[in-house]
C-alpha cells in the first residue's frame, strides 16, 4: 500500500505538500540507476563536478524569494532572516575549494623500484536522510562533498519539509549533474529499512533524533555499510567570571532561542560564575521579553512557531515539570502562545540536574541557568549529559578555555561564540551525538575509501 507524505504547516495546520512514497521496487531500480550512473560521473575530471556542484548551488540562491517563504510554511522559521543559502553556499563553496587538496593521492614513492601511494575512491551510492530544521545547509553538508568526490547521491528529506530535497535536485539537474547521479525519493521509514538491510547503500549519513539513529544502525548491522550520524544534543554554554557580560548575554540567548530552539547546536543549558549569575539572568530576561512571536511570513515576528504541535508539547511538558520541582519560569505567557504549535520562549532559574530540562533534548526555546563556583564545578555539569556534539565558553583567557576544552566531552568547543559550523573544521559529536564527521577535509576521508598501490617496476 501507497504510503502519502504530507507536510503540514505550523502557521495554521493546512497542508503544504503531499506526495506518494516509492515502493520497495521502484526505490531499488531508483539505486540501480545511481549506481550505474556513478562511475560515469567518477570518471569525470574533479573540476568539471565541483563546477557543475557550484553551479547547482548559484541556482538555488537564484530561487531564495520562493525558496524562504515556502520554508516559513514548511517549517515556521520567520522570514526576517532571510533562508539558508549564506551558510549553505559558504560550506559547499568551502569543501569545493579544499576538494583537490583533500582527495589527492599520498604519495609515498616513485623510484627506480617502486611507486607506492594511496588515493581516495568514492564509496558509490550514498543515502542521505536529512532533517527539517536547517534542511538546505544540513543536505548540502554531504551533497556537495560527496557529488565533487565522485559519489552519487540519493537524498530522503523530512517529511516537514518534502519540498527541499526536490528544489535541490531540480537546481543541480540544472546546473548539469545527470538526474540518475542526483536522485530525491519518497520513502516510508519501512522502505528505507528494507533498502539499508539490503545492502543497497555503500555509505549512509542521517541526521536526526537519538532513536532514528539506532534503527538506522540497527537495519545496518551485519551490512558492513559505513554509517554517520549526527544524533540529539544538550549543548551547555559556560560563562566565566572574567567574560564579556553583554555579548555572552546576547549569543547564548540567540543560541537558545534562533530558529524557536530548533537548532542542532543551540545551546539548551547555561552555567554561570556565580559573581555574574544574578546580571546574567536579568539581561537574558530581558532579551526574550522582547521577542516577537508570530506568523514567520510576517517581517515583524523574530520567533516564530515550532515545526509541530508535538514538538512543542515535549517543551511544554519539560517546563511544566522542571517548576514543579521548584524551577522558576521568568517569562510571562505570550498571548500568542495557542498552547499548540506557538511557544512562549522561557528561561528557567532553580534548575538542577534531577529535572529533564537540564538532561533531556528539549530542541525547543528554552534554556535552564544555573550558577556555578568554578571551572570544576562547570566542567562536571557540562559532561553530565549523554550527548556532546558542542559547548560555548566564556572567557579571554584562550589558554584557560583550551584546557579546559580539553576536559569536556564533546565534538566542538566554541570560545566566546556558539551556535556556528564551520566548515573548515571537522563536524562532529560523542555520546549519544552519534559518530563520524562531515566537512572539512575528514569529511572527504568519510565519503570515500582509501586504496593502496604498490607498484613493483620491472627492472633489468
Amino acid at each position: 500500500m501507497t504510503t502519502i507524505l504530507r507536510c503540514i504547516s505550523p502557521i495554521d495546520g493546512s497542508i503544504v505538500a503531499e506526495r506518494p512514497t516509492l515502493a520497495a521496487a521502484d526505490a531499488s531500480a531508483a539505486i540501480a540507476r545511481a549506481r550505474k550512473a556513478q562511475a560515469d560521473w567518477a570518471a569525470l575530471p574533479l573540476q568539471a563536478r565541483i563546477d557543475m556542484v557550484l553551479a547547482g548551488v548559484a541556482r538555488i540562491g537564484a530561487m531564495n524569494d520562493e525558496v524562504v517563504p515556502e520554508l516559513a510554511r514548511q517549517m515556521g522559521r520567520p522570514v526576517r532572516y532571510g533562508g539558508e543559502f549564506s551558510g549553505f553556499t559558504e560550506r559547499a563553496s568551502h569543501m569545493a575549494g579544499i576538494a583537490e587538496a583533500a582527495l589527492a593521492p599520498i604519495r609515498l614513492e616513485d623510484s627506480g623500484n617502486f611507486r607506492r601511494l594511496i588515493r581516495r575512491e568514492p564509496h558509490g551510492v550514498v543515502f542521505v536522510v536529512a532533517p527539517w530544521n536547517y534542511p538546505y545547509m544540513t543536505a548540502i553538508n554531504t551533497v556537495a562533498p560527496a557529488l565533487i568526490a565522485g559519489n552519487a547521491v540519493v537524498l530522503k528529506h523530512a517529511t516537514q519539509t518534502l519540498l527541499v530535497g526536490e528544489r535541490m535536485v531540480r537546481a543541480f539537474h540544472e546546473a548539469g549533474v545527470p538526474q540518475d547521479v542526483f536522485q530525491n525519493v519518497f520513502l516510508d521509514h519501512a522502505t528505507s529499512g528494507a533498502l539499508i538491510a539490503a545492502g543497497e547503500f555503500n555509505f549512509i549519513n542521517f541526521t536526526g533524533s537519538v532513536e532514528a539513529g539506532r534503527a538506522i544502525e540497527t537495519s545496518a548491522a551485519g551490512t558492513f555499510t559505513p554509517v554517520g550520524l549526527e544524533l540529539g544534543g544538550k549543548d551547555p554554554g559556560y560563562v566565566m567570571e572574567d567574560a564579556d557580560l553583554d555579548a555572552a548575554v546576547a549569543t547564548l540567548v540567540d543560541a537558545a532561542m534562533y530558529n524557536s530552539g530548533q537548532c542542532c547546536c543551540g545551546i539548551e543549558r547555561i552555567y554561570v560564575a556565580r559573581p555574574l549569575f544574578d546580571a546574567f539572568v536579568e539581561k537574558a530576561v530581558d532579551t526574550v521579553r522582547g521577542y516577537r512571536l508570530g506568523n514567520p511570513l510576517d517581517q515583524a515576528t523574530t520567533l516564530g512557531p515550532m515545526a509541530h504541535k508535538r514538538f512543542a508539547d515535549t517543551v511544554r511538558a519539560q517546563i511544566a515539570d522542571a517548576v514543579s520541582q521548584g524551577a522558576v519560569a521568568h517569562v510571562p505567557t505570550f498571548a500568542e502562545d495557542d498552547g499548540g504549535c506557538y511557544l512562549t520562549p522561557q528561561l528557567l532559574t532553580g534548575v538542577t540536574h534531577d529535572m529533564d530540562v537540564m538532561r533531556t533534548e528539549s530542541f525547543g526555546p528554552v534554556a535552564g541557568i544555573m550558577p556555578v563556583d568554578d571551572d570544576e564545578q562547570a566542567l562536571r555539569l557540562m559532561n553530565d549529559s549523554d550527548y556532546g556534539l558542542t559547548a560555548s565558553l566564556w572567557t579571554p583567557d584562550v589558554d584557560r578555555a583550551e584546557a579546559l576544552g580539553a576536559r569536556i566531552e564533546t565534538g566542538t568547543v566554541f570560545l566566546n561564540r556558539a551556535d556556528y559550523l564551520d566548515p573548515g573544521l571537522c563536524w562532529t559529536g560523542c555520546k549519544q551525538t552519534g559518530r563520524g564527521g562531515g566537512l572539512s577535509v575528514i569529511g572527504y576521508h568519510n565519503l570515500t575509501r582509501p586504496k593502496s598501490y604498490h607498484l613493483k617496476k620491472v627492472t633489468k
